[in-house]
């Protein structure tokens, strides 16, 4: 019997409700198109890095392929020490929908919850420290 390692092995987990969601979303994408949930960093936003998830086809050479609830997740080795240990939630409420990324290597992110910086030595730009106006939120 084939066992799954959850140790520092899983990049990311994504939680029932995320699964759910991400399955009707795929389903409503034409065939072959969204084969799996990519999520990845990419830099921008107004504390450095920001989430992307998306679908893909398929993946690529060097991503982690994880599987959970029947979702086939891909990260690619770029974004893969960022996101160690992240868990990745869907929320449905009154006030706010969406997909909640809790993630444990964030040393400062914005109001807006979409950006954030990772502890790494020295800041790459310290002037990215500060809440910009990219957030669209009020103090």
């Amino acid at each position: 019997m084939a066992t799954v390692e959850q140790s520092e092995t899983t990049v990311v987990t994504l939680t029932e409700g995320a699964a759910t969601k991400v399955s009707k979303l795929m389903a409503e994408e034409p065939a072959g198109e969204a084969e799996v949930l990519r999520i990845a960093i990419q830099g921008g936003g107004c504390s450095g890095f920001e989430y992307a998830l998306g679908f893909d086809r398929g993946a690529q050479s060097g991503d982690h392929e994880l599987e959970f609830h029947g979702v086939k997740v891909v990260v690619d080795p770029f974004s893969a020490p960022y996101l160690q240990g992240s868990t990745i939630d869907f929320l449905e409420g009154l006030q706010e929908s969406g997909f909640k990324i809790e993630n444990p290597n964030v040393t400062a992110a914005c109001g807006c919850g979409h950006s954030f910086q990772v502890e790494e030595g020295e800041a790459p730009d310290p002037s990215a420290t500060a809440c910009g106006s990219g957030c669209g939120h009020s103090h």
